[in-house]
């Protein structure tokens, strides 16, 4: 095994080209600074130094294993500095999971405040369903997650963040695809597009308790928004979706805003409760300072859906 006293003398010899000088440098005596490199050559298998009675010159692998030396030296001193930071927060990783309607709107303004604030914080992104998020917060391989209630509070803490109503999504040409905000009833004996239970089961209750009472055709059963406009586009049916969806325009498709809003979409970020990550702390405190997420009002029969 290398030592860093090894590889230090080798670089201080190599830069003086003579071991007395190396040496007087490094305050110790000529003959231990000789067995130290000695023995590092010897650890490495080659000959790192050229030997003549006046001056020490670099092998073509010496040379190679200087700009190495002192790189790895480099690394070592910045080490504790390093630790440091990360144990106050000042710098480290974050890993966050997000649904894929949050990386429509929310998301990117709250990284980008991440980055303004905390520039030194690196933020490792993964697009997953909120039961996959809860699943690799308990395991630790997530810090953070942005996903839909209900989590566990007694093993998770979390904050809302968003708050948006459900709009419609409609194909062109079909007799819903106006201007005008709609009501829930019109939607009596359409084919439409439904949440899966289980992937999406956030999305799946809320769309059953907005149609309670409306009897419709099911279509196709799906996990994410933008699968579901891209078959509305086909045809296969219209869907509700969060309004953040309409930042989204596949061709063919048109949003409907909705005059009653029974039960908004929510976005909450949901972490462990006492978390292990200095630099999570950092980003939580400044989650703490995002304005409130803002009440959702029903759309006006001549506006459109609420921000």
């Amino acid at each position: 095994m290398l030592s860093l006293e090894q590889v230090r003398g080798f670089v201080v010899v190599a830069e003086e080209g003579n071991f007395r000088r190396a040496a007087e440098r490094l305050q110790m005596t000529q003959p231990p600074l000789s067995r130290q490199v000695q023995k590092l050559e010897r650890d490495i298998g080659v000959l790192l130094l050229d030997r003549t009675q006046r001056q020490v010159e670099l092998t073509p692998a010496g040379a190679v294993f200087l700009a190495e030396a002192r790189r790895l030296l480099a690394l070592a001193e910045a080490a504790p500095s390093t630790a440091r930071l990360v144990a106050a927060g000042h710098t480290g990783t974050v890993r966050i999971g997000f649904t894929a309607t949050a990386g429509f709107g929310f998301l990117g303004r709250f990284l980008n405040q991440i980055s303004r604030a905390l520039p030194e914080i690196e933020l490792a992104l993964a697009e997953q369903v909120s039961a996959a998020q809860f699943d690799e917060l308990s395991s630790g391989k997530l810090d953070l997650a942005f996903a839909r209630p209900p989590f566990d509070r007694a093993e998770f803490d979390g904050r809302l963040v968003h708050r948006e109503p459900l709009v419609l999504a409609v194909p062109d040409g079909h007799r819903l695809a106006t201007d005008r905000p709609m009501k829930i009833d019109e939607l009596e004996g359409e084919r439409l597009l439904v949440y899966a239970p289980g992937p999406a089961r956030y999305f799946a209750e809320l769309m059953t308790r907005m149609l309670a009472g409306v009897s419709y055709d099911t279509a196709d059963r799906l996990t994410q928004v933008h699968t579901m406009l891209a078959l509305v586009a086909a045809g296969r049916g219209l869907a509700l979706v969060p309004e953040t969806a309409s930042h989204l325009h596949p061709e063919g498709v048109c949003y409907r805003p909705l005059m009653e809003v029974r039960e908004p979409v929510e976005l909450y970020a949901v972490w462990r409760r006492h978390p292990a990550n200095p630099a999570l702390r950092r980003v939580i405190d400044l989650l703490e300072t995002w304005p409130a997420a803002n009440p959702v009002h029903p759309a006006s029969s001549a506006g459109s859906p609420s921000p």
